[in-house]
């Protein structure tokens, strides 16, 4: 963990200009570092972090000013993401896969009434686990070794199709700067002959399994397996980065935490190569 730490830390630090106590690149590491480490309270990572971490922060800052700088560092940590991402073998795949998952944000009717997130939220279903939720749904485009490539965070209810396509028009460089042929994977809800012709003019072809009265399409054995990476990768951010309890009351909020668990796997993802790690995604060596 301190050898990541360290690495991303000296990184970011070469992209900003520090600030005398706690700088913009301290504060990107210790944000990674809390999403990795397994702490969704922002107060007991703090008070850990004064204790145990002194050795890599020596002005730790407390729970107010971390908490406020946070919310304002958003553009900060994408443009280190990306900075990250560019800089791996993985950046250049020809082939993505996408998917959408669930981001709960609250349970009780009492919360949904009072929520900031009202408005944005939005009671969606999830068929992977057959249940209606509250909230928020990640999108991510990752590629097959999972190094997530881009992402939005949209109401429960966005069409997924929409998203896909909103994503590339706002960042048109993640196609154009690429030779043509790129393929992309994704599951049954990416259909239809105008969201398929919008891709083929992105020079981008679509795989999907079959719908029900479609022929099955060529490979379609080869879906399963493929289908499982995205899958897995959803499951990392769940089971070890911890998505579903991130704890974000605002938008604001949300969206940094998000983007928190988003950058641990990047930073993860770009270490293991630059170290000859054998497994790209594995988060095994930094305490999970």
């Amino acid at each position: 963990m301190d050898s990541l730490a360290t690495a991303l830390y000296v990184r970011t630090d070469d992209l900003l200009m520090g600030s005398p106590q706690l700088s913009d690149a301290e504060l990107v590491t210790l944000s990674m570092m809390q999403a990795m480490l397994g702490y969704t309270s922002e107060a007991r990572w703090l008070r850990h972090a004064r204790v145990h971490l002194r050795h890599l922060f020596p002005y730790p800052p407390k729970q107010p000013g971390y908490n406020k700088r946070l919310r304002k560092a958003v553009g900060l940590i994408r443009h280190v993401m990306r900075e990250l991402a560019v800089d791996t073998a993985l950046w250049t795949d020809d082939v993505w896969v996408v998917d959408s998952t669930p981001v709960e944000c609250g349970r009780s009717r009492e919360t949904v009434k009072r929520s900031d997130l009202a408005g944005w939220a939005q009671y969606g279903y999830c068929a992977s686990h057959t249940r209606y939720f509250w909230g928020l749904r990640l999108h991510l485009l990752c590629t097959m070794g999972g190094l997530p490539i881009t992402f939005a965070l949209t109401g429960a209810k966005a069409d997924e199709r929409e998203t896909l396509l909103d994503i590339f028009a706002t960042e048109p460089t993640l196609v154009t700067d690429r030779p043509p042929g790129q393929t992309l994977i994704g599951d049954k809800n990416y259909f239809g002959r105008e969201f398929e012709s919008q891709l083929a003019d992105l020079n981008i072809e679509l795989l999907r399994p079959a719908r029900k009265g479609e022929a099955e399409w060529a490979g379609s054995q080869l879906f399963k397996p493929l289908r499982q990476v995205i899958e897995s990768i959803n499951e990392t951010f769940k089971g070890q980065l911890d998505l579903e309890r991130h704890r974000g009351r605002t938008p604001g909020g949300v969206m940094v935490r998000v983007l928190q668990r988003i950058l641990a796997l990047t930073a993860a993802v770009w270490h293991n190569e630059h170290t000859g790690q054998p497994v790209m995604r594995s988060l095994t060596a930094y305490d999970h």
